[in-house]
């Protein structure tokens, strides 16, 4: 998967949210209860692992995210991007300010290490 460079480097809070629907209007976030907030390593980590997942084939599903990931820089202000998982159609949704139009939609290998390593973190931190 392919993270927006700049917003890597920038990003120096995650907040990871259980995706309880879809948003109202375009570029809104996905609402849902924040479980976690990773900051320092765990961010870098989380993010490092975000990185890794290999690229995988579209499955049908009608896109179900259940996690949400936001990363913000020091001002904490606007996200810097937010990428919404769905490991049923194997699809990432990805917007924000930083987030160039060609990485806006992307699909992962959902049975890979990697995502099911990201897959147990995220239930580690369930709200």
């Amino acid at each position: 998967m392919q993270l927006p460079a700049d917003a890597v480097t920038t990003a120096v809070l995650l907040e990871v949210v259980r995706i309880s629907g879809l948003p109202t209007e375009r570029g809104a976030p996905y609402p849902g209860r924040t479980g976690a907030h990773w900051i320092g390593n765990e961010a870098a980590d989380a993010l490092a692992l975000m990185g890794s997942l290999p690229p995988g084939e579209r499955h049908r599903c009608g896109f179900s995210p259940g996690w949400s990931v936001r990363a913000y820089a020091d001002t904490l202000d606007l996200a810097l991007f937010e990428a919404a998982f769905c490991f049923s159609c194997h699809e990432v949704r990805m917007q924000g300010t930083a987030v160039p139009p060609a990485l806006t939609t992307q699909f992962f290998d959902a049975e890979a290490l990697q995502a099911q390593a990201l897959l147990a973190l995220f239930r580690e931190a369930a709200p």
